[in-house]
């Protein structure tokens, strides 16, 4: 699970006029008398964070942001030229350390990878939703985070597991396709882009996930719950201060709701998977392997039993949230990056015609089609993922930047800033894929030689490479600021 979804900030301008009411005037009061209680309390040498906006005692930067009525990646956006490539950002009880300078990034999570390779503590809601953090994402650096990572990358994501699942990807094309034409059909040549193209990767997960068939109406339930599951995770601002959160009473309520309603729907299909291992062939429309299969009897450093049925809704919602809106989200910015750039969309459209001819599109054809690579490496570049790569904290007290970063601090990576990096792209504004065609620019995202371009993270590629992440290559992303 994604611990605090920086990304979901985006989707509000402000909190509601009433939380800026009710809160500012709980603020002034609560604040002080905290405030005065700390200072008593704390005899503590002072920590030389980064600098920031000055804030408020105990509420810090939080009500700062919900008065500015901005986005919180537009907020972060408007401080960097003032504070810099590393700034600090106090909501709450949350501190956060911002970094947005492609060489402090390197520095961190490849040079220092191991020392910032943990995550921060989940807020009360996240670690319901979580089982206490038994996720790839949410773990922190331990045992619990190789075994499952381990399992995840070696029988999941190598390249000839995910080439067994190759005939998921075409039965969901094919039905995309259908969709879509169907749809312009109906709307006179217009369709939903997002809306198709997130179904479409959802399905893929789905199959991938739990190897049983399922029908188009299931998968949209299966849809609901899991959106559900996200706008339940949506920040309050008790998640901050938790000393309101008594006046939370009913949404704590909900979210055991959401919970039970969550656990209640997926643990069927989980069971049915568990019966058809257990009965070969009495399913023949089962797929031969599953993520589920890969679960059931995982072996967790430390643990004596394997995953129970709630930690495996956990995991099974990670891996289907941590793909489906990061992937539907690119393909829009394609195709809306394709409408802008009719140039490249000609070229585009050319080679594919030469490669191909009439025929559908293969996915061995991908590897003779240098200019649609450059496409999508220039798609990673200008629209990573997500705007935060998952949030990082140190294992042990450090230093970077001559600032210090206790573990109790959330590093936060921007991705936008590397890709308008005047220093690392040429013309970086300008959505141009010629800049990795014929030697031109660099597209690498392993962070060996430096940090030019990072949309599923970093610092578990350096892990892999030195040993000590179990011989296995893999990235943040997984829902990279996405999913649970």
């Amino acid at each position: 699970m994604v611990l605090i979804d920086l990304s979901s900030f985006s989707s509000y301008s402000s909190f509601s006029s009433y939380y800026h009411l009710l809160f500012t005037v709980l603020a002034f009061l609560v604040s002080g008398l905290i405030f005065l209680v700390s200072r008593k309390k704390s005899k503590s040498k002072r920590v030389n964070l980064p600098p920031g906006p000055p804030g408020w005692p105990v509420v810090g930067n939080l009500f700062q942001f919900a008065r500015s009525g901005k986005s919180f990646i537009k907020y972060v956006e408007d401080l960097l030229p003032k504070y810099g490539p590393i700034f600090t950002l106090k909501m709450g009880t949350r501190t956060m350390v911002i970094l947005s300078d492609a060489k402090l990034i390197h520095e961190a999570l490849i040079e220092r990878g191991s020392l910032f390779a943990s995550r921060p503590r989940e807020n009360p809601t996240r670690n319901i939703f979580s089982c206490n953090k038994f996720t790839v994402n949410a773990a922190v650096y331990g045992p619990v985070w190789r075994s499952l990572r381990r399992n995840l990358v070696q029988n999941m994501l190598s390249s000839s597991r995910l080439k067994e699942f190759r005939y998921v990807r075409d039965k969901a094309m094919d039905t995309l396709i259908n969709r879509l034409k169907a749809e312009a059909e109906a709307n006179d040549g217009a369709v939903w882009v997002l809306k198709n193209a997130r179904f479409a990767v959802f399905c893929i997960l789905l199959a991938m996930c739990f190897g049983i068939d399922m029908d188009d109406e299931t998968n949209e339930k299966m849809d609901q719950v899991m959106k559900l599951v996200l706008i339940t995770l949506d920040p309050r601002i008790d998640d901050y201060l938790p000393i309101l959160s008594p006046f939370f009473s009913k949404q704590r309520k909900r979210v055991l709701e959401v919970r039970k309603e969550q656990v209640d729907f997926m643990v069927p299909f989980i069971e049915k998977r568990r019966t058809m291992l257990q009965n070969p062939g009495s399913d023949k429309t089962a797929i031969s392997f599953s993520y589920l299969d890969t679960l059931f009897d995982l072996k967790v450093e430390g643990r004596k039993s394997g995953p129970s049925n709630e930690e495996l809704v956990t995991l099974c919602s990670e891996f289907l949230n941590g793909g489906t809106d990061t992937t539907a989200t690119g393909i829009e910015w394609g195709i809306a990056q394709l409408i802008t750039n009719p140039d490249v969309q000609s070229k585009l459209f050319d080679e594919i015609k030469r490669t191909v001819g009439d025929r559908t599109v293969d996915e061995n054809d991908v590897d003779r089609m240098p200019y649609l690579q450059a496409v999508v490496k220039e798609l990673l570049r200008k629209h990573p993922p997500t705007y935060f790569s998952l949030t990082h904290a140190v294992t042990e007290p450090t230093t970077l930047a001559g600032y210090d970063i206790p573990t109790d601090v959330n590093v936060e990576i921007y991705l936008p800033a590397i890709a308008k990096d005047p220093k690392l792209w040429r013309n970086p504004e300008k959505f141009n894929p010629d800049r990795f065609i014929s030697g031109g620019e660099d597209a690498d995202i392993t962070g060996v030689k430096g940090v030019r371009m990072m949309p599923f993270g970093g610092w578990e590629k350096n892990l892999s490479r030195s040993g000590n992440g179990n011989g296995s290559y893999s990235s943040d992303a997984g829902e990279n600021g996405s999913g649970i």
